[in-house]
């Protein structure tokens, strides 16, 4: 809350008529897209564990060929070498998949929301949280960076 309006600067402010209701259930709507980054985010880290798995299966079947057990290095080279981990599927093709047909459209469906009842306004809740439970006035409790309030 800025000291003359007691509200957050305009930049974050909610537009007028929005109620508090409206502003939690936005507010909600955005954590959930948050926590939905968060598991694309552990949805990438799947796949590239898994591409450097596939390379260091290559890398045990070479040196298992190389000490002399080929048999065994066949073995996994035709049966887990490049292997799909879900049927008809590397992990960048679930990373595309899911992009395309759960993430884009999540993200597509928050802005809509947040346009239509916030004016567009990112983390109105958070916004107003942060002016209650700051120390106005004091260093490191600044509404934002470069604003002394």
């Amino acid at each position: 809350m800025s000291e003359v309006t007691g509200e957050p600067l305009p930049a974050r402010r909610r537009p007028e008529g929005v109620d508090d209701d409206t502003v939690a259930a936005v507010g909600k709507l955005s954590e959930a897209l948050e926590c939905l980054e968060r598991a694309r985010g552990h949805l990438y880290s799947f796949h590239q564990l898994m591409g450097h798995t596939d390379l260091l299966l290559g890398d045990a079947t070479d040196d298992l060929r190389a000490a002399g057990h080929g048999a065994i290095a066949d073995r996994l080279d035709e049966d887990l070498v490049g292997r799909n981990v879900i049927d008809g599927r590397w992990t960048f093709q679930i990373v595309e998949e899911f992009d395309d047909t759960y993430w884009s459209v999540f993200r597509d469906h928050e802005r809509q929301v947040r346009d239509e009842l916030e004016g567009g306004v990112r983390h109105v809740f958070e916004a107003e949280m942060k002016e209650r439970r700051r120390t106005h006035g004091r260093r490191h409790h600044e509404s934002s960076p470069g604003v002394s309030d």
